[in-house]
């Protein structure tokens, strides 16, 4: 048995496939946290199945929680689940809290109870910011969420720092601002772009409908933002850290960006859709990691555009793979 063991819940995710494969590479023994499902969703994570241990656990089921932390004794506790598409947390905001932010005090009661010694991070996100009381935010900028995601988020944050200045114990929170991949879900609007614009070059479609397109955000690439995570685990002293690139760039830059490196003009494809706009908008995120910089040597090495870039290839191969794989199938069945 490694003396390094993680135990990751939400690895099917994007952020716990790339954690997943970043932490194998330094050495340690990896166990997925996994919801009981009659559907198994496990492409992000497929190419390590022989590599990981994937265990069956809750976020809503304390007994689960505790007896996993009994069994794999995990050095480290990466806590990435969550319910975390915002607009749904409008239309499931009980189970978003549920999961969110209670699930997050049901993780530290276990560690708590079973091992103190365990190292704990908590993945807290620029959505607590919500209506910016500062630009750009820092550690220190105050909370004001605007969905119930983001309020969730907050929650879970605070509970973090709570039970690190009550029970002593290394628990660290990352407030990652947006974070991209190739893996990053469709129903997220980077995504949901880069998907879009594959579809259209190929021919399967025209048009994409969007919401604000004037929301800015601050975008890097997941892979950069997983070794952040350890980082903050690997210090002598736990801390909470704004991880982000410093850079802004609106939802319509991204779109324009994306259409391009396929050789399109998006305003010959995007239409706006009022009913995609949230009920209270975020408008601006850019987050200020200075100290992640400082304290843990930290810093992006993924560019906006590479990021958008390196999205939107992978997307058209998938979708032309598919294709190419329809039409084989289909000549064989003639």
């Amino acid at each position: 048995m490694s003396d390094k063991r993680a135990l990751i819940t939400g690895i099917t995710g994007q952020d716990g496939s790339y954690l997943a494969e970043f932490l194998l590479e330094k050495g340690y023994e990896v166990a997925g946290m996994v919801r009981r499902s009659s559907v198994e969703k496990f492409e992000r994570i497929e190419h390590l199945r022989n590599k990981i241990q994937i265990v069956q656990g809750d976020l809503l089921d304390q007994y689960s929680l505790s007896s996993i932390i009994k069994r794999f004794a995990p050095t480290e506790v990466y806590n990435l689940a969550a319910q975390s598409f915002v607009p749904t947390s409008w239309d499931q905001p009980v189970l978003t809290t549920e999961f969110t932010a209670v699930g997050v005090t049901r993780l530290l009661e276990a560690i708590r109870d079973i091992d103190p010694s365990i190292r704990f991070y908590q993945a807290s996100s620029s959505e607590m910011f919500g209506k910016v009381l500062e630009v750009p935010q820092r550690e220190s900028t105050p909370f004001y969420p605007r969905s119930p995601y983001g309020v969730a988020k907050v929650y879970g944050h605070w509970i973090t720092v709570n039970y690190r200045e009550s029970y002593n114990l290394f628990a660290c929170s990352g407030i990652l601002f947006n974070h991209e991949s190739p893996r990053r879900g469709l129903e997220f609007v980077t995504r949901k772009v880069t998907d879009g614009v594959a579809r259209i070059k190929l021919g399967l479609t025209d048009s994409l409908q969007l919401g604000n397109l004037d929301a800015k955000r601050d975008w890097g690439f997941a892979g950069d933002y997983v070794e952040a995570m350890w980082l903050m685990l690997q210090q002598e002293t736990p801390d909470d850290y704004v991880i982000a690139t410093g850079a802004t760039h609106s939802v319509r830059e991204m779109v324009d960006t994306a259409f391009s490196r396929a050789g399109l003009n998006y305003q010959d494809h995007v239409h706006v859709d009022q009913s995609l706009v949230r009920p209270a908008e975020v408008d601006l995120l850019v987050g200020d990691s200075s100290k992640a910089k400082e304290n843990l040597g930290w810093n992006p090495e993924t560019s906006f555009a590479e990021l958008i870039h390196m999205m939107v290839d992978a997307d058209i191969e998938r979708v032309d793979d598919k294709l190419r794989y329809s039409q084989y199938a289909k000549d064989n069945a003639e």
